[in-house]
């Protein structure tokens, strides 16, 4: 099954991969090698740690290169647009609150709201799709109905 993403999330994955390559997993290794010249394995709270950071640095490399193996970049344009799409970065405000807020649509494998990443398949996401500038949209959360106007919709740069 592809996992849709943008460009740039496809790169953060590599990056990630080549850092776990690169640094974590020799570092790693080198903790386990001080850690079993420190004696009895079974008592050595050392090794035990080094070998379950080896464990979720493996598991981690596991996961990202099946990601990248069945990523599918959706290519987005640059500049403004007129439709939310996906890949698009939306400026909304609550129609009941007055906050203003900025999220930009991405597949679920990068979703992150720290950092104003959200799903396509979010209720945000699901109810940002397809609309236009100026128009309202409503949408459905566990918290309850909330009312968004669209005040921009643009692609950020690489």
């Amino acid at each position: 099954m592809k996992i849709p993403m943008t460009k740039k999330g496809y790169e953060a994955l590599r990056a990630e991969l080549d850092r776990l390559h690169k640094q974590d997993r020799p570092q790693v290794i080198q903790a386990i090698a001080e850690a079993r010249e420190h004696g009895d394995l079974r008592e050595n709270a050392e090794y035990s740690a080094a070998k379950e950071r080896q464990g979720f640095i493996e598991a981690r490399i596991a996961e990202i290169k099946h990601k990248l193996r069945e990523a599918q970049i959706i290519e987005t344009p640059e500049g403004s647009s007129e439709t939310v799409i996906f890949g698009s970065t939306v400026r909304i405000v609550d129609l009941q609150s007055g906050e203003e807020k900025q999220y930009t649509l991405v597949g679920q494998e990068e979703a992150d709201i720290k950092k104003g990443l959200i799903s396509v398949q979010s209720p945000i996401g699901r109810g940002l799709i397809g609309h236009k500038v100026g128009e309202t949209v409503e949408v459905h959360r566990p918290a309850g109905q909330v009312e968004y106007e669209i005040l921009q919709i643009f692609f950020e740069g690489p």
